[in-house]
């Protein structure tokens, strides 16, 4: 579990004015190195940025700009899964390199703020600053130093792989799913398929996008339903959180499964890898 998390902070609303870069490398999981300075952006400074984060002219006087640190930059991230907390510092870096000329760095960028609205459901459709979720999480950090913002996103990133059991790559997978991933995926079952008749549900972070997964189940005879009912025959469990099926940690469609088949449902619970194969089996 390797990664940079990286964080920059601006001199004005111009995004390629950065001024400040803070970067840590996390090796296994672990903060191995840290790496923070300031950055003199060739511009001005308002106002407004310098309430926030109290960075002004004077405290860059004799800081390397951008150009003079791009390469100590590259070096960190080129190759890297880099995390940040929302899209803006991998816009400013963008920015910053199309003002001064330079390649943007050859990394693989991830977002701890879609991780955010994808673990904690009270931070789904609001309230996944930084700020906020680290508070609620019971993480403290200066907030708008560059080093403390991108330690912040790490802790986020590692506490949603610890709450998930979603690992570094199946995040990269989720965040370009749905938040909701169960919603409008029911789907008629093919006459002609091999498992008309059946009636399947998903539960879980899956691999593949629920509506892919949904128009295969669709096109071997299942009915998909967004819900376990009392008719529901195939439960299909993301793999993960079939690595993690200690009690509470189920899913309420997992636990419903469990309580209708305790009941005498004719109900067959099987992970995700077992559902594609399946399907593979079904059509060739």
């Amino acid at each position: 579990m390797d990664f940079i998390a990286l964080d920059f902070e601006t001199a004005n609303a111009d995004m390629s004015s950065i001024c400040q870069i803070g970067l840590a490398v996390f090796k296994n999981g672990l903060l191995q190195e840290e790496w923070k300075t300031y950055i003199d952006p060739e511009d001005f400074f308002d106002w407004m940025n310098i309430s926030i984060h109290g960075i002004d002219e004077s405290t860059v006087e004799g800081s390397p700009t951008l150009p003079d640190a791009a390469s100590r930059l590259y070096n960190y991230l080129d190759g890297r899964i880099v995390v940040c907390h929302t899209h803006f510092d991998r816009v400013a870096i963008q920015q910053a390199c199309l003002k001064y000329d330079l390649r943007n760095p050859s990394c693989t960028w991830l977002d701890s703020a879609r991780v955010t609205r994808r673990t904690w459901e009270q931070f789904a459709w609001s309230g996944y600053g930084l700020a906020n979720v680290c508070n609620n999480l019971g993480y403290q950090f200066a907030h708008h130093d560059a080093l403390e913002d991108a330690k912040a996103a790490a802790h986020i990133l590692l506490a949603a792989i610890a709450k998930t059991g979603i690992d570094l790559q199946g995040w990269l997978r989720r965040v370009e799913q749905p938040i909701d991933p169960s919603s409008s995926i029911s789907r008629e079952g093919n006459p002609e398929g091999y498992l008309f008749g059946e009636v399947l549900v998903f539960t879980g972070a899956l691999d593949i996008p629920r509506r892919e997964a949904a128009d295969m189940a669709s096109k071997i005879g299942c009915t998909v339903a967004n819900g376990v009912r009392k008719d529901t025959t195939i439960l299909v469990v993301g793999d993960q959180d079939v690595k993690k099926l200690a009690g509470h940690d189920k899913s309420s469609k997992h636990r419903k499964a469990e309580s209708l088949i305790k009941k005498g449902q004719y109900l067959r619970i099987i992970r995700e890898s077992d559902f594609k194969e399946l399907v593979n089996l079904t059509i060739s």
